[in-house]
């Protein structure tokens, strides 16, 4: 069944790219959370999305909202693509996808003709108790920050 406004999110405790971090939701209640689903490190459109993330990272941070991006890539993939892009905020790696499949963003995708399972882009806003206020699936990059701005107002 599939999450919608006003349900848990479910819990997860993932490793981060600083080494021997892990981030539990848990650890953040009484903190409203931007939670990015993506699906590759250092890709275009993800490299774009991280970096929207990253140029309003200080209106997020004065509004004390955390801001977390998942994917399936490893800690080190991850450490790279902060590094490189100056990205503020901490990426967790969800290599054997059970994070993203508790939140519905694994989905068939075809690119070049052959069909695989793949993270949708997939945005949640979950508040202070935990609780899922916003939803936005397959996500178009441009504009996409300001749209969860806009609904953090």
């Amino acid at each position: 069944m599939a999450l919608k406004i006003g349900d848990p999110a479910p819990e997860f405790t993932l490793a981060t790219d600083i080494e021997g971090k892990e981030v539990t939701l848990a650890d953040l209640r009484g903190k409203k959370v931007v939670l990015f689903f993506y699906p590759k490190d250092s890709t275009p459109g993800c490299t774009k999305e991280s970096c929207d993330f990253r140029d309003q990272f200080d209106t997020f941070k004065q509004r004390k909202v955390e801001v977390l991006g998942i994917s399936r890539d490893s800690t080190k993939s991850h450490a790279r693509f902060r590094e490189k892009y100056a990205l503020p905020f901490t990426l967790l790696a969800d290599t054997n996808g059970d994070v993203c499949e508790s939140y519905g963003v694994i989905n068939k995708k075809s690119l070049f003709g052959k069909t695989f399972l793949g993270i949708q882009r997939s945005t949640f806003l979950i508040d202070e108790a935990g609780i899922i206020r916003a939803i936005w699936r397959k996500v178009k990059v441009p504009g996409h920050v300001e749209q969860v701005l806009d609904e953090l107002k």
